[in-house]
């Protein structure tokens, strides 16, 4: 990582981590700010509370069905979920945010996974609604039923001109990584091909080893040896 990455990434998790911490204190009078901070908390120790779908995704209409809706970010849940403005849950189906809570060093700060997987959703949810008036499309595959809803979907934005995916974007950030359905295959082949490139050039968390990857275990190299 160059110089010019390091200090924008040290500056980027400096700011996000106070806003996250900050969150429950600042917005009290919301009633939305006790479910935000309960599900950041849990995040924050390892444990994601977003349930998965009841019923299998049919990923494939994406592509033969795409049916986009506004939806209007309100704050992170978790790594790979946010509130949307109308209460709903919006859990990004090709994303799996990063849950250890081992010691690490980001940007040569000590902090963990997990939170760096918090603070990289929220960056990456500001990046996605700045050309678009606070809001962006998303297709969404299901959602459970209760309270909140839950919608498994996917979303984009515009970036230099190219519509882009928040999930794509997210993980080639190096602040997460693709999600596997129960067998272990990835549920978007591109989304995996974006974290081993994120991983071969050690980008974000990919620049540490001290972290526990959804698949199994990383096993560090040591260059020397190579």
């Amino acid at each position: 990582m160059n110089n010019g990455a390091w200090r924008f990434d040290r500056l980027l998790f400096c700011s996000l981590l106070n806003a996250l911490i900050a969150l429950p204190f600042a917005a009290r009078a919301d009633t939305a700010a006790d479910l935000v901070s309960y599900y950041q908390n849990a995040y924050a120790q390892g444990r994601d509370l977003i349930p998965g779908p009841q019923i299998p995704l049919d990923t494939s209409s994406i592509a033969s069905r795409l049916d986009l809706q506004t939806v209007s970010p309100k704050a992170t849940l978790s790594g790979s979920a946010f509130l949307s403005a109308d209460g709903a849950v919006i859990k990004l189906a090709g994303v799996q945010g990063c849950l250890s809570t081992e010691p690490m060093e980001f940007a040569g700060m000590p902090t963990t996974c997990a939170m760096i997987s918090l603070a990289g959703m929220t960056a990456t949810l500001d990046e996605a609604k700045a050309g678009a008036g606070d809001a962006f499309p998303c297709h969404v595959f299901t959602q459970n039923p209760g309270r909140p809803t839950v919608r498994f979907a996917e979303c984009f934005f515009v970036e230099n001109g190219a519509v882009r995916s928040l999930s794509e974007a997210f993980i080639s950030k190096g602040l997460a990584f693709a999600a596997r359905d129960r067998t272990g295959r990835p549920v978007f082949p591109e989304y995996l091909e974006a974290e081993e490139v994120a991983s071969g050039e050690q980008i974000g968390i990919w620049a540490s080893d001290q972290f526990a990857h959804p698949d199994g275990e990383r096993t560090p190299i040591n260059p020397s040896t190579n």
